[in-house]
């Protein structure tokens, strides 16, 4: 059940690539865009996810990118940043989900997916 879709809001930062659904426990950021490459969205949209983590202790999140084809280095910084926090506090639980096949060989190439929990499209999270 998903609660108080909020369009790319934490707080008072507000981002345009991806809105935030409460599901559970759980905090549930769908990213908008094909492309996650522009350098200042990217980031006002790491500060708005490492705030959600630093001020408002959530720390069970699920990264959505079914909608992502294209990824920066920048991207992959804010995963393993993103990764770091939450793995630090108790019961922290990063999920990244909808991930595509090209997004699945990035992950495999920079071996995030022997560091990240990672969910192909199709495959439940929960």
């Amino acid at each position: 059940m998903r609660h108080g879709s909020v369009p790319g809001q934490a707080g008072s930062d507000k981002s345009s690539c991806f809105t935030i659904t409460r599901t559970g426990d759980y905090t549930v950021i769908d990213f908008l865009n094909a492309s996650m490459m522009d350098v200042q969205e990217l980031a006002r949209a790491q500060k708005a996810l490492e705030k959600m983590v630093d001020e408002q202790d959530r720390r069970r999140m699920v990264l959505n990118f079914e909608r992502v084809q294209f990824l920066s280095s920048q991207t992959i910084g804010i995963l393993i940043s993103l990764s770091s926090r939450i793995k630090k506090l108790k019961g922290g639980r990063l999920i990244v989900v909808g991930v595509g096949e090209r997004m699945a060989e990035l992950l495999k190439i920079t071996r995030l997916d022997k560091v990240l929990e990672i969910k192909r499209i199709g495959e439940t999270w929960k």
